[in-house]
């Protein structure tokens, strides 16, 4: 069952940026990348380390304890498709953007 919730317009990052949206105990990184908008789960699976401070680069962040780098448009793992962070689907209602946190965990992208 999908669990769509506003974020709010305050916490939308402008392009180029990123953001951190908080709810119900969840960290989620929101990143702006020409205009695209990505959210991901903010913890890196290897240990944990917030990938808020990460380098961006082109549509990948880099873990910033451990370098891992990720795709912002998968959450995989670079090079690797069986590990990642969970991505969040994001939905456009007119100027009001919504985050569905019912997926809650990293799942292989189907090919």
């Amino acid at each position: 069952m999908s669990h769509w919730v506003e974020i709010p317009a305050s916490a939308l990052p402008a392009s180029g940026g990123r953001g951190l949206f908080r709810h119900a105990g969840r960290c989620v990184l929101l990143v702006n990348v020409d205009g695209t908008l990505f959210a991901l789960d903010d913890s890196c699976p290897h240990a944990g380390a917030s990938l808020f401070g990460g380098k961006l680069d082109g549509r990948f962040i880099q873990c910033p304890a451990h370098g891992l780098r990720f795709d912002l448009a998968s959450g995989c793992l670079a090079g690797r498709r069986d590990l990642g962070v969970a991505r969040y689907p994001l939905e456009w209602r007119g100027d009001a953007c919504f985050i569905d946190l019912s997926e809650s965990t990293f799942q292989v992208p189907t090919p």
